[in-house]
């Protein structure tokens, strides 16, 4: 029959069976702006516009290897540190027991922002949400009995990535293993952190002369191990959508290049040992597309520079389940929400696979949660056939339709961060970072106005409670050990040796010595990581970020359902009574940088019409407390992700009720286990709202609290 003829019949039936619906009705628009028909044809596959191409060769479209899982499943990596580096030791020798391939280590706060666990800015971030390594004596006990140079170790570390690295390297060599037998990743990516997480110590400048130090000197002397994992993962869950996170991931590996090739190193010298790192979500086309379209266009990227070696053309990558997806309510559905996403990055040919535990919604991963999330991907692997095929969506009408639509649009956004003058320029405007803002800001209002579904959560919600045993560190406990052990080396080790080091080390950061050489070396006679970070600070500086909010994007995009009349009746009360419209002050306490949730909020209820102000990062209770009295606020909202809310805010409390403004009133929201409520509720705190909260509705209760 003629095609032509065939798709109008479709049509007439598609037609009558939506009844008097328009066909056109059913069109979806994806948060990225792309359109997506309800019917893909051959035709659709003479209109794409990358290459399909064969696995292993470039431009890579269907994978960095010519064999894929067939030959070899992708690397089961179990992302974890918690406590102590003796307690995460214990729990890597399990997961490795258990059919995990790969340690990545998760570090605490204070190691990210390169402090030792005595400095008086980290009371609530030791051992928190990762490991806390103060020195080469904890990676040492992180390593014990694992043979690192049989074992690929992937970690997690941009802002003290020199002194961790350093201490990595030089522990290493402790047990055996030389440099260049060592296998694995280091992220690596400080580009990113002033996009999102915000995980920096240093101004960008000198950052990324860090970067390119350890790129040097990787390439040179570490043949196995990847200098530099460039993620997008953070942006997602930041709330970029899948074009943002790709486009600006791609630009700041362009940028990482440029660097790299400005220090003398030939392109073909690092580029193979370049690796990405992506979040990937519930928009399960869209993410193994997206993972398509990246290997395509950084093949084309990496071609301008001329390489002569194939593999630099080629991306290779890790994937996450996203954390962001994970919800508080009937969280359960967790686990099928990370199985889908699971499903999604290896379908998109993933090199390697985190899957979130069901939990990390409520609190850390438990024994039991880790357990699923990493039979998760053994069932994937061993039970489903998967392996069996490579890129089995290679040739579907629809995938390779929408993988060219994410080139095309991604295209845009690199073109916007090159007209500026790269990355590092764009990072320094703004750009960036705002665009994710509204995405997420966008987001929410959908959420909130139920035009994205969210099972669990803004439909088909639970009526019994849920008993979910979670985790709990004794962070006091924790930190107590950790400073113990740090004070013994230091009354051990030889002084003089210590000062001569950390010498060097800020002679290196004055000139064009190779930071990671001079802290390895540092590391062996017993530097610290927050020695070393001083000793650069004393020359780099120590960085700062403003803090900016958009306005009117959630408030243009959310549907009024009647709650917006609502809240601005209550705020037009509040007014005639007070004289002046609530104000609330958004703080983020401790080390951690994750903002999302605190920016949220801040534009939404500014939206809404409260008066906000947000408070620096990196804030000490006492300091928030002050900026809210002096700032005559009526109300904390303390946004908390990485368990410190209970050394927080008994202190934010404290210090409210020394400068006698107990009358300010403090609320809690996110990650927050539902058992520590009552301890909240108990200090005085007003109200706690955890992951997947109405902001409208949460907007009305505040006011009626005030």
């Amino acid at each position: 029959m003629d095609r032509k003829k065939l798709y109008k019949g479709w049509e007439e039936q598609a037609s009558r069976e939506l009844r008097d619906k328009n066909l056109e009705d059913h069109f979806w628009e994806t948060p990225e702006g792309i359109k997506v028909k309800p019917l893909y044809t051959e035709d659709d596959l003479q209109k794409i516009s990358h290459e399909i191409g064969v696995p292993g060769l470039p431009p890579y479209t269907r994978g960095p290897r010519a064999t894929m899982y067939t030959n070899r499943p992708w690397t089961i990596r179990q992302y974890a540190g918690f406590s102590t580096a003796e307690e995460s030791n214990k729990f890597y020798k399990e997961g490795l027991k258990n059919g995990v391939m790969g340690l990545s280590v998760a570090f605490d706060l204070a190691t990210h922002r390169g402090y030792d666990s005595d400095h008086p800015r980290v009371v609530a971030d030791v051992g928190n949400a990762g490991v806390a390594i103060d020195s080469i004596e904890d990676m040492n006990l992180l390593f014990d009995g694992i043979p690192l140079d049989q074992m690929s170790v992937s970690m997690t570390m941009n802002g003290a990535v020199i002194p961790v690295l350093a201490s990595f390297i030089a522990s290493g060599e402790e047990q055996g293993c030389p440099r260049e037998k060592l296998t694995g990743t280091i992220q690596n990516d400080i580009l990113k952190e002033f996009m999102v997480r915000n995980t920096f110590i240093f101004p960008p400048k000198p950052s990324m002369r860090i970067v390119a130090d350890i790129i040097e000197y990787t390439s040179k002397k570490m043949p196995k191990f990847n200098s530099i994992s460039i993620s997008g993962y953070h942006m997602q869950e930041a709330g970029a959508n899948q074009v943002q996170e790709l486009a600006y991931t791609l630009a700041d590996g362009k940028e990482y290049i440029k660097s790299a090739l400005e220090r003398g190193l030939n392109i073909d010298e690092f580029a193979p040992r370049l690796s990405f790192f992506w979040s990937i979500g519930m928009n399960f086309f869209m993410e193994i597309a997206k993972m398509r379209a990246a290997r395509y266009m950084w093949s084309k990227i990496v071609k301008e520079f001329k390489p002569k070696n194939d593999r630099s053309l080629a991306l290779r990558t890790h994937c996450q389940t996203s954390g962001v997806s994970l919800m508080e309510q009937d969280a359960y559905n967790n686990i099928v929400r990370t199985t889908i996403e699971a499903m999604a990055a290896v379908m998109g040919g993933t090199q390697s696979l985190h899957t979130n535990s069901f939990d990390e919604a409520l609190a850390l991963p438990t024994k039991f949660s880790a357990r699923i999330a990493r039979n998760t991907q053994l069932i994937i692997s061993e039970e489903t056939g998967i392996c069996n095929v490579i890129d089995p969506m290679a040739g579907s009408f629809y995938v390779e339709s929408l993988t060219s639509s994410i080139v095309e649009e991604s295209q845009k956004l690199i073109n916007e961060i090159d007209e500026v003058g790269g990355m590092v320029k764009a990072i320094e405007m703004g750009i960036p970072k705002m665009r994710i803002e509204e995405s997420s800001a966008k987001r929410q209002a959908r959420v909130d106005s139920n035009e994205e579904t969210i099972v669990g959560v803004n439909k088909y919600k639970p009526t019994e409670k849920q008993e979910i045993n979670i985790l709990s560190i004794d962070n006091e406990e924790v930190r107590k050990r950790q400073v113990s052990r740090l004070q013994k080396l230091k009354n051990s080790r030889d002084k003089k040796n210590v000062e001569s080091f950390l010498e060097k080390i800020k002679n290196a950061a004055s000139s064009d010595g190779n930071l990671l050489e001079i802290c390895i070396e540092a590391s062996k006679n017993r530097c610290t990581v927050g020695e070393m970070t001083s000793a650069m600070e004393s020359v780099f500086g120590r960085h700062n970020l403003s803090t900016k909010t958009i306005s009117g994007v959630y408030k243009n995009t959310v549907k009024n359902d009647g709650k917006i009349d609502i809240i601005d009746n209550e705020l037009s009360k509040f007014v005639n009574k007070k004289g002046r419209r609530p104000r609330m002050l958004v703080v983020k306490m401790g080390q951690d940088g994750h903002d999302r949730g605190a920016k949220l909020i801040a534009t939404a209820f500014s939206d809404l019409g409260f008066d906000v102000d947000i408070g620096p990062l990196f804030q000490t209770p006492e300091e928030a407390a002050k900026q809210a009295i002096e700032n005559d606020a009526h109300v904390i909202g303390v946004s908390t992700l990485a368990a410190g809310h209970k050394t927080l805010v008994p202190l934010l409390m404290e210090s409210l009720k020394n400068n006698e403004a107990s009358y300010i009133k403090v609320i809690c929201g996110g990650v927050i286990p539902p058992d520590d409520y009552p301890f909240l509720y108990d200090l005085g705190v007003s109200k706690v709202f955890g992951p997947g909260t109405n902001i409208q509705e949460a907007a009305i209760e505040i006011i009626n609290l005030l």
